[in-house]
């Protein structure tokens, strides 16, 4: 088994940190970005997409798409449950961990990639699609503030996908000047408790 890594891009962390979480270990090996090695024929091979991270098996099996990689993580070593315990649970957990990546962490990796100087002759950049994403980021995180002051995580009071998400949306949106603004106090009790678990260094 082999994971398909960069250290620099944010979901391959949502996997690291879920596999963290778990105390999960799996040899990784490092896809260079800024080479374009996501976009040449041996890497192509595995995933056809040319997305990270990926997750390679024993019997060559493929698993690309980090919340894919997660959920074959969960069915084989289901504690601590990270998707969910039972039927409401998973769904809340699920509508939760949707949530986080369409509408905040979609909108931080868009502004990214299209006002990013990495992403400058790659893609078709356009700028103002970029800024609208950057708005559109700061509006959920201050949504996410005010849905955040009555409990503990993103999806409840446990710990969960939901929160790896978020998570590393806030984080690389530091990258593109989208931050927790001070007088956001709840976002910023829930991330001062996130970002202080140790798989957060993962």
């Amino acid at each position: 088994m082999k994971l398909y890594d960069s250290k620099f891009a944010p979901n391959p962390r949502r996997v690291r940190i879920f596999l963290a979480e778990k105390g999960i270990e799996v040899p990784t090996e490092q896809v260079d970005l800024a080479r374009g090695e996501t976009r040449k024929a041996p890497y192509l091979a595995k995933n056809s997409l040319g997305g990270l991270p990926a997750l390679e098996l024993v019997d060559g099996t493929v698993i690309a798409e980090s919340v894919a990689i997660c959920r074959y993580f969960e069915e084989i070593q289901p504690n601590p449950p990270l998707l969910g315990t039972d039927a409401k649970d998973r769904a809340l957990v699920e509508m939760w961990q949707r949530r986080m990546e369409l509408e905040l962490f979609r909108h931080v990796t868009g502004c990214f990639q299209h006002t990013h100087d990495f992403f400058k002759g790659r893609i078709e950049q356009v700028a103002a699609f970029g800024e609208l994403s950057r708005k559109a980021a700061r509006a959920r995180l201050a949504w996410l503030d005010g849905d955040l002051g009555g409990r503990s995580f993103i999806a409840g009071e446990r710990y969960t996908i939901a929160d790896i998400t978020a998570l590393c949306a806030i984080d690389f949106g530091r990258v593109v000047d989208i931050r927790i603004a001070p007088e956001q106090a709840n976002l910023l009790r829930w991330y001062a408790s996130a970002s202080s678990r140790p798989s957060a260094k993962a």
